[in-house]
């Protein structure tokens, strides 16, 4: 397939601006765990920034949504792969910046397309601990694929405990300044030359609480 086929078969790869890479976002809506955190206060759920602002625009809601429908898609891996060795020039690639995963299948899935890619190192942020946990049972992660089990609340601890028992690594939030590690509240909500979070030498990253 070209990669205008790829596109309206599977949905196109997201471009947020923050980041230095291509991403592929679903959804916010379709979060499972993200749904049952969306009510309680002080969660960082309850903020969510992909239910806001340029993620409402019916254009990006379209975009999202045939993404959301292309991870059913029997080639979706294949074309994937595709897709994004046609596109991305960084040698990095973060999964969902919107939304989060849907099921042990579908972490299989991203584990296949981490592996037909060796030369790119994917991100993947996860509140959906049980998957990853379920999927770690019988699988290994392929060594260009870092997972950060994310924390559940502003200020919170970020989950160390489960984190250390499956061997990946953690990403927090914080209102605290002095305890955010991520620079870009620093450079123009940007990235630039940092890529702690691809790093699985980095144990933890605080975001600032936006």
């Amino acid at each position: 397939m070209t990669t205008t086929q790829i596109e309206s078969t599977i949905g196109t790869l997201s471009s947020p601006s923050k980041i230095p890479c291509y991403s592929y976002s679903i959804p916010a809506r379709h979060c499972i765990t993200g749904q049952k955190l969306r009510s309680v206060e002080g969660s960082i759920c309850s903020k969510c920034y992909a239910l806001k602002g340029r993620y409402v625009f019916p254009n990006v809601q379209s975009a999202l949504d045939k993404r959301f429908e292309g991870i059913q898609h029997p080639q979706w891996v294949s074309l994937l792969s595709q897709l994004i060795k046609t596109k991305e020039t960084s040698g990095y690639f973060r999964w969902h910046d919107s939304g989060d995963l849907q099921s042990v299948k579908h972490l299989a899935n991203i584990c296949e397309i981490a592996r037909n890619l060796p030369g790119i190192k994917f991100w993947l942020p996860t509140r959906e601990f049980s998957i990853v946990s379920e999927y770690l049972r019988k699988n290994t992660l392929p060594d260009n694929l870092t997972v950060r089990l994310s924390a559940l609340m502003f200020d919170g601890a970020p989950p160390t405990a489960i984190a250390k028992r499956l061997g990946l690594v953690t990403s927090g939030a914080s209102s605290d300044a002095s305890t955010v590690t991520c620079p870009s509240s620093k450079q123009g909500g940007k990235c630039l030359d940092c890529r702690a979070c691809w790093n699985k030498q980095v144990t933890n990253v605080n975001y600032k609480q936006h």
